[in-house]
């Protein structure tokens, strides 16, 4: 099986975005490409249609191939729990919980089984893999026991492509130095360097480009200019690096940055609203007067809701609707939102019973079997009879409470979600709500309607057309700067 690699000289160069470019421009060369990530380390999981998770990169970068994400794309996906311990989900099912070196002494082996076992599927189906490393290659005390970088280079002969991040400062430095790092038969596999996020003029920069290719005797395959297309990234990093908001918006709506937010990916389909600005706010800081306030998912949902409760942002929240406020919380955050959370078996902590926020008549229990599946559904509400699409991944199990009043389904599955009478609080379980444009129109318009605005047409496109042009826009950009010739068999 053929194969190129992307790796990066930091975590954060670019990796995900050009594999993502890649897969798109072969795509449309009439390659029959998968993309590849052996260990990803992310809260943003997506869930195929086999009900296995993989991060929500792969996912994307699947799409730009033009195939369906599945779980052999990223094999072993690590979602971290803010205690020093990760979920650990291989081939798309959840195996444990463990410490980094526990989990090394674990599941290496079965790790890098599960990669083989990867490699002979997607071997079936596609001609060309396109790989993504983590972080940076060159880590010497962790290279012994890396299961994405280039010991899968190795394994699959790739041809490898090394990004650096040139917006931050010292990009010759980390190539050389990444280089410098690497042992002679993984150095071997780089053919090419690329220059990533570069804002400046090409005539500046040419010496240096003259020198690196000098000392390295690699080619500089690519200067790409810094883009500002809006896709998903690996972890909440990207979340210290978002837009600033739109100031010429309609709407506000506030997103609390909860410590161990997870699936952040569900607001793509706002920021691509131009008449709505997207802000995400600290627990820690005032939550002011949105429009809206969105409670997102979490990894460990009742360590979060504490967060909430020891900041004062629980009872803002409360002030905040009890003045006319309108709250969405989505999975973690819509648990957050009942009146109680139990946690039995302590397996996101201490166990116990918990305080939620009060604002549904809820009561959650974090139960030991993850439910991970796509659903589809019908609306009720905030217009009925829409056809909606999602997926749903959660531990907890929640229930109505026996003297629950004044509470509606959401959707005909009732356990799904629900929304108050008054229409101020809406919770569900349904990751990926607002990719289904005619209901994200019709939620905005209540907005619109409480600000004496004129409703948006509902007759809209869902976010994943909009998707495609993103990605047919983010290859168009960065095609003319990339040389791919070092990385691709003889024609």
């Amino acid at each position: 099986m053929k194969a190129m690699m992307v790796v990066g000289t930091t975590s954060h160069a670019g990796k995900s975005l050009i594999t993502t470019a890649i897969c798109r421009i072969l795509s449309r060369r009439g390659w029959r490409v998968a993309p590849f990530k052996g260990q990803n380390m992310a809260l943003n999981a997506y869930v195929t249609n086999s009900g296995g998770e993989i991060g929500h990169a792969q996912a994307v970068q699947a799409w730009a191939a033009g195939i369906m994400p599945t779980v052999e794309m990223n094999p072993i996906l690590l979602k971290p729990q803010g205690d020093m311990t990760s979920q650990v989900i291989m081939k798309g099912k959840s195996v444990g919980r463990v410490g980094a070196s526990e989990y090394y002494e674990q599941y290496f082996e079965s790790g890098w089984q599960a990669i083989e076992d990867s490699f002979t599927r997607l071997a079936e189906d596609y001609d060309m893999l396109v790989c993504e490393g983590a972080g940076s290659p060159a880590e010497i005390n962790l290279k012994h026991r890396d299961l994405t970088n280039m010991r899968v280079a190795k394994r699959l002969n790739a041809p490898t492509m090394l990004v650096v991040d040139i917006d931050r400062g010292g990009a010759f430095a980390h190539v050389v130095g990444t280089l410098e790092l690497l042992d002679p038969d993984e150095r071997a596999l780089i053919r090419g360097v690329i220059i990533n996020k570069f804002r400046g003029q090409r005539s500046i920069l040419q010496p240096g480009i003259d020198w690196l290719q000098e000392r390295t005797g690699l080619p500089v395959v690519g200067v790409i200019p810094w883009l500002d297309q809006a896709f998903p990234a690996e972890d909440s990093l990207s979340l210290m690096d978002t837009r600033s908001p739109n100031t010429t918006s309609d709407i506000n709506i506030a997103v609390l940055r909860l410590p161990r937010i997870s699936n952040f990916t569900d607001f793509d389909p706002l920021e691509a609203e131009p008449s709505v600005s997207i802000k995400y706010i600290s627990p820690k800081t005032s939550l002011g007067h949105p429009d809206a306030l969105i409670i997102p998912g979490s990894k460990t949902t009742i360590p979060d809701l504490l967060v909430l409760h020891k900041t004062g942002m629980a009872e803002e929240i409360q002030n905040y609707v009890a003045a006319g406020g309108t709250v969405l919380g989505i999975c973690g955050g819509y648990q957050m939102l009942g009146k109680i959370l139990a946690d039995p078996e302590g397996i996101e902590g201490q166990e116990g019973r918990y305080k939620g926020i009060g604002l549904l008549p809820l009561k959650t229990v974090i139960a030991g079997q993850k439910i991970a599946r796509q659903r589809t559904v019908t609306s009720n509400y905030p217009q009925e009879g829409l056809p909606i699409t999602g997926y749903e991944i959660h531990q907890g199990r929640s229930r109505l409470m026996e003297e629950a009043t004044g509470v509606d389904a959401l959707f005909d599955d009732a356990n799904l979600g629900v929304v108050d009478e008054s229409r101020s609080v809406w919770g569900t379980y349904l990751h990926g709500l607002f990719d289904n444009g005619p209901w994200r129109r019709a939620w905005l318009n209540r907005l619109r309607q409480q600000r004496g605005l004129k409703s948006l047409p509902t007759g809209v496109a869902n976010y994943r057309e909009q998707r495609e042009v993103l990605l047919d826009s983010l290859a168009d950009a960065v095609e003319p700067h990339l040389n791919l010739t070092p990385f691709l068999p003889p024609e």
